[in-house]
C-alpha cells in the first residue's frame, strides 16, 4: 500500500524525495541515502565555510551581491540540513523516531518544500538583480542596494514560506496505534479536488519548470546587452585610442557575466535529470520501479543531482572569484598560524 500511494504522489510532486511521507523499508532508499551520507559532510563544509568568507566581506564583491550569496549559501545549507539529514538519512535509520508521528511529518514536509524553494528562488533573484545591474542603467542605483536585497530575500522567503503552508493540511496518519498518528499518507481527495490539484500543480510549476525558464530568459537578456554594449565601447573606444589599453568597465561586466552564468547553469544542469524523469513519468504513466530497473537509478541520480546542487556554489566562488580563494587559503591557514604564534608565545615564556 505505501508504494502504491507514492506512485500516485509522484504524478504531481516530487514525493519521493520527500523519504518520511510514507513508511518503506530501508533497502528502497539506500543509493541515495548512501551516497548523502557520504556526501553530507562535505556539503556542511563547503557552505559554512561560504558563509563565513562572505560575512567578512573580503571578496571584493559589493553589499548587494554579498547579501544574495550569503542568502543562498545559508539556504543551501538548510536544504542539506533538512533534506539531507532529516529527511533521508535519519528518515532510513531512524523509520520510526518522533520524526515519523504525523503533525511532525507534516511540518517536517513544509520545511522540505520551503527550504528547496527558497535555494531556488534565491538564484532567481539574483540573476534579475544581476540582469539589472548590467542591462538597467537607469534603475541600477535605486534597486541594487543592501537594503533592496535584504527585503527581497525577505519576500521570497515569506512566500515560499506562505506558498507551502498547504501541505501540512494535505496529510492524514498512515496508522494510530495508543492514539498517536504516525506517518503520513495523503488524504482521501488529494487526487479529486479540485483545489489540491491545482496546488499541485502549481507546485511543480513553481518550482523548477518557471525558474529554469526566468533564469534562461534572465541571462539571454544579460548576454545580448553585454555583447552589443561591448561591441560599441571598442568601437567607440578604437576612434579615440589604438585600444592597447583595457576596458574595466568590459572587465567587470565580463567578471559579473561569468559568475551569474555558472551559479544559473549549475541550478540549470543538476535540475535537467529531475526534470527529465518527471517529464518521463508523466508521459509513460509509470512512477514506481524495481530495482533492476534503470529508470530506477535514473530517478535517484535525479534526486542527488538536485540535492548536490546545493553545495557546489562554493567550488563556482572559488572558481571564479580570485579573492574568494584567497579567503578560503586564509581560513584553512588560519588554525596553523594560531598555533604557531601560540607556541612561540609559550617559548618566550
Amino acid at each position: 500500500m505505501p508504494l502504491l500511494f507514492e506512485a500516485s504522489c509522484a504524478e504531481f510532486s516530487e514525493c519521493s524525495l520527500l523519504g518520511t511521507v510514507f513508511p518503506r523499508a530501508a533497502s528502497y532508499v539506500t543509493p541515495t541515502a548512501s551516497q548523502a551520507l557520504q556526501n553530507t559532510h562535505k556539503e556542511r563544509a563547503t557552505n559554512g565555510m561560504s558563509i563565513v568568507i562572505l560575512s567578512r566581506g573580503r571578496c571584493g564583491l559589493s553589499g548587494c551581491i554579498t547579501y544574495y550569496l550569503m542568502s543562498m549559501a545559508v539556504a543551501d545549507l538548510l536544504v542539506v540540513l533538512t533534506n539531507v539529514i532529516v529527511n533521508r538519512i535519519l528518515s532510513v535509520y531512524f523509520p520510526a523516531s518522533f520524526l515519523s508521528v504525523t503533525p511532525v511529518c507534516a511540518v517536517k514536509t513544509v520545511v522540505l518544500y520551503v527550504t528547496k524553494d527558497c535555494s531556488v528562488w534565491l538564484t532567481v533573484a539574483f540573476t534579475f538583480d544581476r540582469y539589472v545591474a548590467i542591462c538597467c542603467p537607469n534603475v541600477r542605483n535605486k534597486y541594487c542596494t543592501r537594503g533592496r536585497a535584504a527585503l527581497v530575500i525577505g519576500l521570497v522567503c515569506a512566500v515560499c514560506l506562505l506558498r507551502n503552508i498547504p501541505w501540512y493540511f494535505a496529510f492524514d496518519p498512515l496508522y494510530v496505534i495508543n492514539n498517536v498518528p504516525w506517518y503520513c499518507m495523503f488524504k482521501s481527495n488529494f487526487y479529486t479536488s479540485a483545489p489540491w490539484i491545482a496546488f499541485a500543480l502549481s507546485n511543480l510549476v513553481g518550482t523548477p519548470f518557471l525558474p529554469l525558464g526566468l533564469v534562461l530568459l534572465f541571462n539571454a537578456l544579460t548576454i545580448k546587452y553585454v555583447l552589443l554594449s561591448s561591441r560599441i565601447r571598442r568601437g567607440l573606444r578604437g576612434q579615440k585610442s589604438s585600444g592597447d589599453e583595457s576596458d574595466s568597465e568590459i572587465q567587470n561586466r565580463k567578471q559579473s557575466v561569468v559568475l551569474l552564468l555558472a551559479i544559473s547553469a549549475n541550478l540549470i544542469i543538476l535540475w535537467l535529470t529531475f526534470v527529465a524523469h518527471y517529464i518521463f513519468g508523466r508521459s509513460t504513466g509509470i512512477y514506481t520501479y524495481s530495482k533492476s530497473d534503470p529508470i530506477f537509478y535514473f530517478r535517484e541520480t535525479g534526486y542527488l543531482l538536485l540535492l548536490l546542487s546545493c553545495s557546489t556554489n562554493t567550488l563556482i566562488y572559488a572558481a571564479v572569484q580570485s579573492k574568494f580563494r584567497e579567503e578560503i587559503k586564509y581560513l584553512i591557514m588560519y588554525p596553523f598560524r594560531r598555533a604557531a604564534e601560540l607556541i612561540k608565545s609559550h617559548q618566550h615564556y
